[in-house]
């Protein structure tokens, strides 16, 4: 059930994505690389809420509050998905002259599985409990 809600989250994110990305490049005429930049971390913002409040709500814990979460979540999922746009976007626009948004699309679809990795093991990880004591 938990792929299922990451993949709607990611869907979401990724028409959130698009839409900013294509604003950015065929409205307000910025560079490409820089849109996609600014596109992708306004999709993590938006992605990290409905995680947060859906996705993995069931391990939102007082020990881990949402600033912390959403830093590990940028330093993962972020940086993940920033290199994997960069790189898209450069070979694919570039050097091939793509559309920015057609290179976005395939930057989201190599980069989820590794996102979902991540946010399951690392972002909303599992409470550990405590180590147990042996006195003596």
């Amino acid at each position: 059930m938990r792929w299922l809600k990451f993949n709607a989250v990611g869907a979401m994110g990724a028409a959130v994505q698009c839409a900013v990305l294509a604003l950015f490049v065929h409205v307000v005429g910025m560079h490409y690389l820089l849109a996609t930049a600014l596109s992708v971390e306004a999709a993590i913002l938006h992605n990290f809420v409905w995680h947060w409040r859906w996705t993995w709500n069931d391990r939102r814990n007082r020990s881990s509050p949402a600033v912390a979460a959403l830093a590990r979540f940028n330093l993962t999922n972020g940086l993940v998905s920033i290199t994997a746009s960069l790189v898209s976007a450069y070979l694919l626009t570039g050097i091939w002259l793509i559309d920015p948004v057609v290179s976005s699309m395939a930057s989201i679809a190599i980069g989820s599985l590794a996102n979902f990795v991540l946010s399951d093991r690392v972002v909303f990880a599992k409470a550990r409990p405590p180590a147990a004591t042996v006195r003596l």
